[in-house]
């Protein structure tokens, strides 16, 4: 779980897992981890239903942003988000989201597995996303058979 202390320490200046920006979460009695972090949607329902458009696309990075002077705090986001991938941070009392830091992710630069990778979308081809998520298929499946024994 370094990605999430590195991202929660980079936005927020202290190691908070619930300040990360990427979450881990842990599936089956194994308690294997799963990064889940923002898709970045191409027709992002958040910047959709945002009543204040405070939500907007970084053009050069193809990143969601949120104009933080903008938003009301309203959580709108947080309830049209398909992955549940944006937060509300009660400390600082506003939502966050993967920014993907620049174009330069930390959780992808500090991860001592190499479990993350940041590539651009058009590198993805259907074969490999098939691939993936056949692998999560499986791995649901093995746990599903688990816990009924």
């Amino acid at each position: 779980m370094t990605c999430e202390m590195v991202c929660s320490a980079k936005h927020e200046g202290a190691i908070n897992p619930f300040q990360s920006r990427i979450k881990i979460i842990k599936l089956g009695p194994e308690g294997k981890g799963v990064p889940t972090a923002c898709a970045q949607c191409e027709d992002a329902p958040c910047k959709a239903i945002c009543p204040v458009q405070a939500i907007s696309r970084d053009e050069a990075l193809g990143s969601m942003t949120v104009d933080y002077d903008a938003c009301i705090g309203c959580r709108m986001c947080v309830a049209a988000c398909p992955f549940g991938v944006i937060h509300f941070d009660t400390i600082t009392s506003r939502v966050i989201k993967c920014d993907l830091c620049d174009g330069e992710p930390m959780c992808v630069k500090f991860c001592p597995y190499e479990a993350l990778e940041y590539i651009e979308a058009s590198e993805l081809g259907t074969d490999k996303r098939r691939a993936q998520a056949g692998k999560l298929i499986e791995y649901i499946n093995r746990v599903d058979s688990t816990a009924q024994h």
